[in-house]
């Protein structure tokens, strides 16, 4: 009698990583950094490149106020997003968003109020 053999790959296979649907599109560099960001869990580094990212168009490009508010925008959705999965609270929420406020919008002149 002969053994069966497995259907599929065999465990642990990485073919379809390597050869999913994005490698056309990716060149080798860039197939290495979307391995590496597989590997982050949560939103917190999200939110802090974000924030870098911000920052950075804000000095580099202050006439894109578009493109800053776009990313304040997603930058508070990210936020919100992440308290709402956290055990913080409503009243957490609501000083994370003040936070981001204060540390974005203020300065580009944007006035805010919380209550």
């Amino acid at each position: 009698m002969t053994e069966k053999k497995p259907i599929g790959a065999p465990r642990g296979n990485q073919n379809a990583r390597k050869h999913g649907f994005y490698s056309r599109v990716l060149d080798e560099a860039q197939k290495l950094q979307l391995d590496q960001a597989r590997e982050v869990e949560g939103l917190d580094e999200e939110i802090a490149l974000m924030r870098v990212k911000l920052l950075t168009l804000m000095n580099e490009h202050p006439e894109r106020i578009d493109l800053q508010m776009l990313a304040m925008t997603n930058l508070t959705s990210m936020v919100r997003t992440r308290f709402q999965i956290s055990t913080g609270g409503n009243r957490s929420l609501k000083d994370a968003i003040a936070k981001v406020l204060t540390d974005i919008a203020v300065p580009l002149g944007i006035k805010a109020i919380i209550q």
